[in-house]
């Protein structure tokens, strides 16, 4: 990427999820014990939900919870997490035995994962994490002799399994910052210098992802000027932005979301009219650009998600292209409380955006 002349400053709070990989013989605890070390804090161990596809009939998802790490400061403050991500497959060897005490819990009801979630400690082995839950249900845990370990009710009917991991899952490390307000570009440095030690190096099939923080996003016009000029210059975002063509869970929107924000009154709804409008939609998180968790005003992940960029191993670039969506977000904010009109061509929307000369002439450059 065209380096811009001077450091990329962003006014919007960001949150960023740098997808890793531990290099074989270390874990994602392993970066988690680091950083705590630097800023003489410490690790706490968590459960982290994840979804995914299910081949058994009538499941059609699997509900996770993995192991991740929370990275607290010395005044126990949230510096960064490191989880899994199930999304990364490509490079493991899951023959290898798995490490001994990781584990995985897997349910077909997310309500129960929110459930173990409240009730399991986490620094627990795989044998007793179960023990309070078949407590609560009245029943015993039938523990096989590969180590998983089956929860059911007292009737019989299964609720949950923990496993032992297929081997290397303890490599992924999905690095998770908090919500950024200042200093960007240390705080990335700060967390990335320790990966690039540890020799932590990008996935096959990894990504980063950017969390812009919604509120000043929550408008009707505001939401339908940023669907507009994202369904016309998507691709071309895409491909300026050199997206990972192995990433796995990207695409589109659905074409009712288009529908809906297209109606002449929708960019005169009130906000809540709109997310009721666009609840009505079918959306998920597992896309291009993820809307859903601000339409659903998830409390802890307000946010306007863009998933398509590759990983970066050095802050500079990340905020870079953070710096261009900046842009487009304050380009769909400032031109009021009306259908705006969307430059046809990626190098006039370039121009238009407000952003710095500088930042402006790398993307140019970039596209050129």
């Amino acid at each position: 990427m065209n380096k811009v002349a001077e450091p990329v400053q962003l006014a919007w709070k960001v949150g960023v999820e740098i997808e890793l990989l531990a290099p074989l013989g270390r874990s994602r605890l392993d970066l988690a014990q680091v950083l705590a070390e630097q800023c003489g804090g410490r690790v706490q161990r968590f459960f982290h939900p994840q979804s995914e596809p299910s081949q058994v009939a009538g499941a059609p998802v699997f509900e996770n919870l993995t192991l991740g790490f929370k990275v607290l400061d010395a005044q126990g403050q949230l510096v960064a997490s490191c989880v899994d991500d199930l999304t990364l497959q490509k490079d493991l060897v899951r023959q290898r035995l798995p490490r001994p005490d990781w584990y995985r819990i897997v349910s077909d009801d997310s309500r129960m994962i929110r459930l173990i979630m409240r009730q399991a400690n986490a620094s627990e082995t795989c044998t007793q994490v179960l023990e309070p839950l078949a407590e609560l249900f009245g029943s015993e845990l039938a523990i096989n002799p590969d180590g998983m370990v089956r929860l059911s009710d007292d009737t019989g009917m299964s609720i949950a399994i923990a496993a032992p991991l297929p081997g290397e899952r303890e490599r992924p490390c999905e690095l998770v910052t908090v919500p950024i307000e200042d200093h960007h570009h240390q705080r990335l440095e700060d967390l990335l210098s320790v990966a690039n030690k540890l020799e932590f190096y990008v996935p096959v099939e990894g990504a980063t992802h950017i969390h812009f923080d919604a509120k000043a996003l929550c408008s009707a016009s505001v939401l339908a000027n940023l669907i507009n000029v994202l369904q016309v210059h998507g691709a071309g975002l895409r491909r300026l932005i050199g997206a990972n063509a192995n990433c796995t869970r990207l695409g589109d929107w659905p074409a009712a979301l288009y529908d809906v924000v297209q109606q002449d009154d929708f960019i005169d709804l009130s906000w809540e009219q709109a997310q009721t409008q666009l609840s009505a939609v079918k959306l998920t998180k597992f896309c291009d650009f993820n809307i859903k968790n601000m339409i659903e005003g998830t409390p802890d992940k307000h946010t306007f998600e863009v998933r398509i960029f590759p990983v970066w191993l050095e802050a500079e670039p990340i905020l870079e292209a953070a710096g261009l969506f900046e842009a487009i977000l304050n380009w769909a904010i400032e031109a009021g409380p009306v259908r705006a009109e969307v430059p046809p061509a990626l190098p006039d929307l370039l121009k238009v955006l407000p952003m710095r000369a500088s930042l402006r002439g790398c993307w140019l450059k970039r596209l050129a």
